[in-house]
């Protein structure tokens, strides 16, 4: 496999993941860091992104804030620099849109690191219901909840928290957003709201619930999807996937049938295996700027993501259900 040079802007709490799989990753020559602020890295360091580029790098992983995404993007794109940008893409979905014409106007690969996509839970239950184990597809539901982290600053839960969702649920049922209805609140004393609740529907017809908050005191990463043979439910926290068969022995007792309703059947705990998400991402997309067979989330499905996330936040300062505009290039889902 030929040696592709690889940069890495941003050394924080994502960043610092990055690092140490750009280190090990078979294939790559991790050239330096972009942060002033580190110390004791194993690899360069560099005051701006412009010392980086005297490097000559094929790609650049970018880990900085949210707000900072654009103008770091935009420069790897003038360099002719493929560039793997940490979720959300961009601030807004203006952003958004001149990053996506930037890279596709270079022909560069561009990706967005939704890891969620990655994530082995979600992958074999993607797999479980393109087999039709689930039947018709009726709901997806997840939950994403746990305290507020100090780090982030500059954008509040819907775009840093709630992309995840948006982008793993249209994955996952291989459909776009149609309609969301939300509600936010503001508890932390921020600029941005550390609360939202959302119901939504994609263009398929399947409802899709989601709570994600910054106030719990306990972690949760959860993906419960309902179908009309059963539901799965993937923990990607713990990388674990259930599923729940719809029950097909008649219930003798009525008033243990009244409560129950669907009847209870068979529960199976997929063994799986977990390689990790953030290799696997890494894995791809050096594939991708190789050429080779690669899933990647295209910056076109991070712009979508965006357009969502800003509908969702104009359903919760309007308190009106919000028609997504359908995208002027839909995704295809890989």
């Amino acid at each position: 496999m030929p040696s592709l040079r690889v940069g890495l802007v941003g050394h924080g709490s994502m960043g610092r993941n990055h690092a140490r799989i750009l280190s090990e990753l078979d294939g790559v020559d991790f050239v330096g860091i972009v942060d002033p602020l580190t110390k004791n890295a194993r690899v360069a360091i560099y005051d701006d992104l412009e010392e980086l580029l005297k490097h000559d790098i094929d790609y650049c992983v970018v880990a900085v804030d949210t707000a900072q995404h654009e103008v770091v993007g935009l420069r790897l794109a003038e360099a002719g620099v493929h560039a793997l940008i940490e979720k959300p893409l961009a601030r807004d979905t203006a952003a958004a849109q001149r990053l996506v014409v930037a890279f596709e106007q270079a022909n560069l690969v561009g990706a967005v690191g939704h890891i969620e996509r990655f994530n082995p839970a979600l992958q074999q239950a993607r797999i479980r219901m393109e087999a039709g184990d689930l039947g018709d597809i009726l709901q997806i539901t997840t939950r994403r909840q746990g305290p507020f982290p100090a780090r982030i600053a500059d954008v509040g839960v819907v775009k840093d928290l709630a992309t995840h969702d948006i982008d793993l649920t249209a994955w996952i049922a291989q459909s776009q957003f149609a309609t969301v209805s939300a509600q936010v609140a503001h508890r932390s004393g921020r600029e941005h709201e550390d609360l939202v609740s959302v119901v939504g529907q994609l263009a398929n017809g399947t409802i899709t619930n989601h709570i994600v908050n910054w106030l719990s005191p306990f972690k949760e990463r959860v993906t419960v999807i309902t179908g009309e043979k059963g539901a799965l439910i993937a923990d990607t926290l713990h990388v674990d996937l259930l599923f729940h068969a719809n029950g097909d022995v008649p219930t003798e007792w009525d008033d243990v049938a009244r409560f129950r309703g669907v009847s209870e059947g068979d529960v199976i705990r997929y063994a799986i295996a977990k390689p990790e998400p953030l290799r696997v991402e890494h894995e791809n997309f050096r594939n991708a700027v190789l050429g080779l067979p690669a899933d990647i989330v295209t910056m076109r499905s991070g712009l979508r993501t965006i357009e969502v996330a800003e509908a969702i936040l104009k359903s919760a300062a309007t308190n009106l259900t919000v028609i997504v505009e359908p995208a002027s290039v839909e995704e295809t889902f890989t």
